[in-house]
């Protein structure tokens, strides 16, 4: 009988034991929103999935488990670079944790097959082709794992934004494992990608949990590019001493963005496939292990990114899709303190995106979503309203204005445009709401195509209607419809509009619609001297910003410097535990988080702990963490006291 089966017969542990363990084990309070009901089904026994924010904590939904339950669990990961990070994080908690890698030594794998052999390792780390190669399935099979835990379990999907073919394998090696229980974890799957996961690793329906996207300590911005090397300075030289990354479309940017970074006296680093492999580890290597290092990098610095104080995320070019930026920006704050974006976008970074769509070798099913979440993110891009309300829409959530967003706290420069709306909004209703963009607009202009013949469509009284505006002007329309929530895409079914609701009170005339002025043309002309003559016809929406924030938005306060709202002694405090920290990791050879987080030493210098009894109330201090820190941070926290 599987393990698994014989948990739920027995019905498994109790949350009070999960909590125990959760305190002295991990040195947590309690569970963040959404572990809870997951690692309750996972100690029944119960296969889930899990979609979960970045930096929501969807580790420990296995980990915890897997301490709790003893045997062995099985955890897939894509990236060498994350397993280290994982397994040097759970040894430093006395968590037994291993991977068995090529990047191994050969007495490192030897000492992980040892305790796989005795049976004293709880967590295991492999790749999907290590998994599926070198009879380690037969191995493992042999053992009978408890568990099968799939991090990044949207690389499963063909739909999905990172799409790896050895994924694929996985739903067999459940199998092989004599079925075993299967936790399959991510941060953003849409509709497609939910439903391709849920047929490909899963022989019966799971439970799936679906926690929100929401990440109310990240600041969004965006905006069109105006020199975009000089704007992305201006932002990393007002975080000056934090972590960040800058995303960059092409190696040559992230290495001229991490030159001008050490010009401007920032420890910078570039990241990118052309460098060579040791070169990349160890960039890698110093930002995960220090404090206020800037690496400039290709989307090749990716998932194995794992380090919770990352302080600000830049793109200098606009990101691939939604899911790309949400999982790229996601990479800051995963401590759950204060992080800052910006995404820069302009018509060069739509022209290349759309170009490698139409030359990649894809089917043209694959095409066309392509081009629809190429949509979707120009929306969030030109967004009129609450960026954070335009972002958790496309994943199928709504939210109140958040306060802590570039539109909510400065507002858009906005047009009236109700009748072109409504324009819209008719040719989409009086079309079925079956077709897309394209067909719409081609209505609206009136201009002939096959497919307008073919329906007839030349007869419908809002042919024509809208021949005085350009393509793109009505193609830009239809973007703000859909970003302000009046119209949806229908990505997996041929990009289709439909109309919501509140779209519906807008074409009968209850309500009005305004669009926001055409920013990157904005930003273009006023780069060539050019100014726009339509000022009596525009207004600025800064005006919404209060009444965001009074409905729970963070104030300026609350989003400045992590350290800000210390005093100045406990500030100085602060910096010298960081260094204090710093020196462990280095003779320990692990990344400085690993000892403890920011969260961890902003309590410290704030809390001021005297005994080993008040360090252990401190977040994140465990019993392990206890045992191995208090006496060099005790005496650090006492130097200088009076």
């Amino acid at each position: 009988m599987p393990r698994r089966r014989e948990d739920a017969a027995n019905g498994g542990q109790s949350l009070r034991e999960a909590l125990e363990v959760l305190r002295a084990t991990f040195g947590f309070d309690g569970f963040r929103p959404g572990q809870r009901d997951i690692i309750e089904t996972v100690l029944a026994g119960r296969d889930a999935l899990a979609i979960m924010p970045t930096g929501g904590g969807k580790s420990l939904c296995y980990q915890l488990p897997a301490v709790l339950r003893g045997g062995l669990s099985v955890v897939v990961s894509p990236l060498l670079a994350l397993m280290r990070d994982q397994v040097l994080a759970l040894r430093a908690l006395g968590i037994a944790a291993g991977s068995l890698n090529s990047a191994n030594a050969p007495e490192q794998n030897r000492a992980v097959q040892a305790q796989l052999r005795a049976g004293t390792l709880r967590l295991l780390f492999i790749s999907p082709e290590r998994l599926m190669g070198g009879g380690a399935l037969a191995q493992l099979r042999a053992l009978q794992p408890g568990l099968l835990a799939i991090d990044e379990a949207h690389c499963v999907s063909q739909w999905g934004h990172d799409f790896r073919p050895e994924y694929l394998a996985l739903g067999e090696a459940r199998e092989a494992l004599g079925g075993v229980q299967t936790l399959a974890l991510t941060a953003t799957a849409d509709a497609a990608t939910r439903a391709d996961i849920l047929a490909k690793l899963f022989a019966g329906p799971p439970q799936v949990f679906a926690s929100g996207f929401d990440r109310p300590n990240l600041r969004l911005a965006m905006t069109p590019k105006d020199g975009a090397a000089k704007q992305v300075l201006a932002f990393v030289n007002a975080r000056r001493g934090e972590s960040g990354i800058i995303y960059c479309g092409t190696r040559r940017r992230a290495e001229e963005i991490a030159a001008k970074c050490v010009q401007e006296g920032h420890y910078a680093l570039p990241y990118h496939a052309g460098l060579d492999s040791h070169v990349r580890a160890e960039a890698q290597d110093r930002f995960t292990q220090g404090d206020g290092v800037v690496v400039a990098a290709t989307v090749a610095f990716g998932m194995g990114v794992d380090k919770p104080d990352v302080r600000f995320v830049a793109h200098a070019d606009m990101p691939k899709s939604v899911e790309a930026y949400y999982q790229e920006i996601g990479r800051a704050g995963r401590d759950g303190l204060p992080a800052d974006t910006l995404t820069l976008y302009g018509f060069d970074d739509i022209r290349r995106r759309r170009q490698q769509i139409e030359e990649s070798d894809a089917p043209d099913t694959q095409k066309r979503t392509e081009r629809q979440r190429l949509s979707a993110l120009i929306a969030l891009c030109e967004a009129p309203r609450c960026r954070r309300q335009v972002l958790l829409a496309y994943f199928g959530e709504s939210a109140e204005p958040c306060g802590n967003c570039d539109l909510c706290e400065d507002g858009a420069e906005l047009l009236d445009a109700t009748t072109d709306a409504r324009k819209a909004l008719s040719a989409i209703a009086r079309t079925g709401e079956r077709f897309g963009a394209t067909h719409i607009v081609n209505i609206l202009r009136g201009a002939q195509s096959e497919n307008i013949r073919r329906f007839g469509h030349e007869r419908l009284p809002t042919f024509g209607v809208g021949a005085n505006m350009e393509s793109g002007e009505w193609l830009g329309l239809l973007r703000q419809l859909y970003a302000a929530g009046h119209i949806e895409l229908d990505i997996a079914r041929y990009g289709r509009f439909t109309i919501t609701e509140s779209g519906r009170e807008l074409l009968y005339g209850r309500s009005s619609f305004e669009r926001r002025r055409d920013t990157m043309r904005r930003a273009s002309r006023a780069g060539a001297g050019e100014r726009s003559g339509a000022a009596g016809e525009t207004r600025a929406a800064a005006g919404s910003a209060g009444a965001a924030r009074a409905r729970g938005g963070r104030t300026a306060e609350s989003r400045a410097t992590l350290a800000a709202a210390l005093s100045a002694e406990q500030r100085e405090l602060f910096e010298r535990l960081k260094r204090l920290r710093l020196e462990l990791a280095r003779a320990q050879q692990v990344p400085a988080y690993v000892v403890f987080p920011d969260r961890t030493l902003l309590e410290l210098a704030r809390q001021r702990p005297r005994t080993r009894a008040e360090m252990a109330r401190i977040h994140g201090v465990g019993e392990a963490k206890l045992a191995r820190y208090a006496e060099p941070f005790l005496a650090e926290l006492a130097e200088g006291e009076s």
